[in-house]
């Protein structure tokens, strides 16, 4: 039987093992309800609190700091509809960068039916937000910001340090999609002027269905639910424990091996980089030149279809994506890509090749090997229909 090869680790990791065990225990021996006075709840109240500091701990930030969602996109839903919803109507203006997730960029958009104005802050040919237009587009009426730290598709860090403390000098409140970063960089909330900030377990070989927003003390933002006291009351319903549990799993895990683990995979994402560029005339490496987190390596072939050689390397074993998961299956090309000024038909020629914790180095080997060859006969194909 053919081995498959996993390499999509930017759109979902394998739950590591320990986090396996941890939920199963949950659900076998920990099943209490946490709002509940007896002995099962109290249990399972420790078990919620101890997941929470250990996210917290890997956050740099306080444990009452953590707020838990169904997911990095409803925390980034809920920072936009929260900061917006406590606004005055001479404070409705946010500021966002062109490449964001669609869980920003689609909100954005429904804001902005409900009366909001939103400004897009293009971003350079190589992946990055200027802090500096981000200054620009900050008026009277703004309110919030918010750009992602890592890029999903490029795997670009962007400058939120910087952007962070223009959002103070100018009294606005600061929001990052940190889903890419945390638990991969050195992420801390705390020292950062960020006010908000969303995560998510599945990307660090946590469960599905389960992430974080975080909340710096003293930050204003309307609730998400009514209809409890879960969640100090901002995000009410009955905890889903064993995400939670195997969340903090997750984090504890990510504190330890974050450091030895990020240099491992950067080792085989340049490996794969440099063989590939060697492999394959006129490879294009999407945001290189700049700050790039380890995991993500964006392949642009000209000539090729990325679909389609997605598609081939599938059928050989090989699982990369063209880029973000959330948007497969949608026509045209990833916004990300046409917001570096790319053509539709440059942007459709990229792949996305993301590493993690059990990715190996036969894994860059089958796919260095594999791949110039798909391209070969690809650029073949398409001449010879040109022809």
């Amino acid at each position: 039987m053919q081995k498959r090869r996993y390499l999509d680790n930017a759109a979902t990791t394998p739950p590591d093992p320990k986090v396996i065990e941890a939920m199963t225990s949950c659900l076998a021996e920990n099943w209490g309800n946490p709002s509940s006075a007896h002995q099962f709840g109290h249990d399972a109240k420790m078990a919620l609190e101890t997941a929470r500091k250990e996210i917290a701990a890997l956050a740099h930030c306080e444990a009452d700091e953590v707020y838990f969602t169904s997911g990095g996109t409803e925390a980034d839903n809920w920072a936009l509809q929260g900061v917006l919803s406590l606004q005055p109507d001479s404070k409705r203006h946010i500021v966002i960068s062109s490449f964001e997730h669609h869980a920003v960029i689609d909100q954005a958009r429904q804001l902005e039916k409900l009366g909001a104005a939103v400004t897009q802050v293009p971003v350079s040919a190589s992946g990055f937000v200027d802090a500096s237009a981000v200054n620009q587009a900050i008026t009277s009426q703004t309110c919030m910001v918010s750009v992602m730290h890592v890029n999903n598709e490029l795997g670009t860090i962007q400058p939120i340090g910087e952007i962070g403390r223009l959002c103070q000098t100018r009294g606005v409140l600061f929001h990052t999609d940190a889903v890419q970063s945390f638990g991969k960089l050195d992420f801390r909330f705390n020292e950062l002027s960020v006010q908000l900030a969303s995560i998510s377990a599945h990307k660090i070989y946590g469960p599905k269905g389960i992430g974080a927003l975080l909340i710096k003390r003293g930050t204003r933002l309307g609730a998400r639910s009514f209809g409890g006291s879960q969640e100090r009351g901002q995000r009410t319903g009955t905890e889903n424990m064993p995400g939670i549990v195997g969340f903090g799993e997750a984090a504890k895990l990510c504190r330890v091996l974050r450091e030895e683990e990020g240099a491992r995979i950067r080792g085989l994402r340049d490996q794969c980089e440099t063989r590939l560029l060697e492999a394959i005339p006129d490879l294009i490496v999407n945001g290189k030149g700049g700050n790039r987190a380890d995991a993500i390596l964006s392949l642009r072939v000209p000539g090729c279809d990325g679909e389609e050689l997605m598609i081939a390397l599938d059928m050989r074993g090989l699982c990369v994506s063209t880029g973000a998961a959330c948007s497969a299956g949608a026509r045209g090309a990833s916004h990300v890509l046409t917001a570096l000024g790319l053509s539709v038909k440059d942007a459709r020629s990229s792949l996305r090749i993301s590493f993690g914790r059990f990715s190996t180095m036969e894994d860059v080997d089958a796919l260095c090997e594999t791949l110039p060859t798909i391209v070969k006969q690809q650029r073949e194909n398409s001449i010879a229909t040109v022809t």
